[in-house]
């Protein structure tokens, strides 16, 4: 199941005995970790809320993990057991944790938390394992969850001022969630987020911003290339990351050119988002696949002669300009 469906799972479902939290929203990690936890309704957690890290769980250790899972818990209904960064091989589960998943404690509940980024093996589909997946999620299922998370907030959000706040954010599930507190503040309760709340009091993530540069770059937009040049400038971001990012997204397009599938599998391919793929596909239907590659190319040369000492910072970066405004 998506994190955003844990809660109603728990409270028409029940607690389940084994879970596995994985995906690499950490905002969305902790919370469904904390609403299981709130969900055991512990009253004595320095005895029964055990963490263990991954790294640890091997051999002997592993092997004895079974065994301490049927521990009753004390003075509690149940005993919580938490497991961070856990990557067993399929063999290492099946022989210490594949008969415990199918016939577990009933007291215990079994918290498996992982960010993903080993291989290993595929717990989502091991018998007696729910599965709650934290993965990054595309801008509909985030503006949907923001949408909710200030309705509960008592704030009313309208559907412009939602998807504005979740790009500013960078599709930050942590930092839209520091965002909506901030405006319940200031805002108070029963108020309305709107556009204009978002442009005022919302910063832009740099990360963000590094985006739309890139975007005005490959929009043929100067005025607001370098407006957003000069404001990341002022945050620290010198020639040599502005040229980097250029690179970086010239290289993109000319990938995306030649891949097929949705904008999620091909985000997925190239490590982008699926929104970052759908703005540079609306690039490339005006750019062309010749243009994107002909300049990822001359700025990869700029950016190589920069390194080898041919270019200074500042010169390399006008000249990759140059080649994308006016060559």
């Amino acid at each position: 199941m998506k994190f955003v469906q844990l809660a109603k799972n728990l409270k028409e479902e029940g607690l389940k005995p084994v879970y596995v939290v994985e995906g690499a929203e950490a905002y969305f990690r902790d919370r469904a970790v904390a609403s299981i936890r709130d969900a055991c309704a512990l009253t004595q957690p320095a005895l029964n809320d055990v963490r263990y890290e991954g790294e640890a769980m091997r051999g002997e250790r592993l092997a004895a993990l079974p065994a301490e899972l049927f521990t009753l818990p004390f003075f509690d209904e149940k005993r919580l057991v938490r497991i961070y960064e856990f990557y067993p091989s399929e063999r290492e589960w099946e022989s210490a944790l594949g008969a415990y998943a199918e016939k577990p404690c009933e007291t215990t509940v079994l918290v498996i938390v992982n960010t993903g980024r080993k291989k290993a093996a595929d717990l989502k589909k091991k018998r007696g394992v729910v599965y709650v997946d934290c993965a990054k999620e595309s801008e509909e299922m985030l503006s949907r969850w923001l949408f909710g998370s200030a309705k509960r907030a008592g704030l009313s959000i309208e559907g412009d001022a939602v998807s504005r706040m979740v790009r500013y954010c960078n599709f930050d599930a942590a930092r839209m969630q520091l965002e909506l507190k901030k405006l319940g503040q200031l805002l108070g309760d029963g108020g309305t987020i709107t556009r204009a709340t978002v442009e005022e009091y919302v910063a832009k993530d740099v990360e963000y911003k590094t985006f739309e540069l890139t975007q005005a770059a490959s929009g043929g937009n100067k005025s607001a290339f370098f407006e957003i040049l000069h404001d990341l400038n002022e945050k620290g971001f010198d020639e040599n990351a502005a040229l980097a990012a250029l690179v970086s997204h010239f290289r993109a397009l000319a990938e995306i050119a030649g891949m097929r599938g949705s904008d999620a599998d091909v985000g997925k391919a190239l490590g982008l988002h699926p929104y970052v793929v759908k703005k540079d596909r609306e690039v490339l239907a005006r750019m062309g696949k010749e243009r994107a590659s002909a300049l990822y190319l001359k700025l990869y040369a700029f950016a190589a002669d920069m390194r080898s000492g041919k270019y200074s910072k500042s010169g390399a970066l006008a000249g990759a300009v140059a080649e994308i405004f006016y060559g």
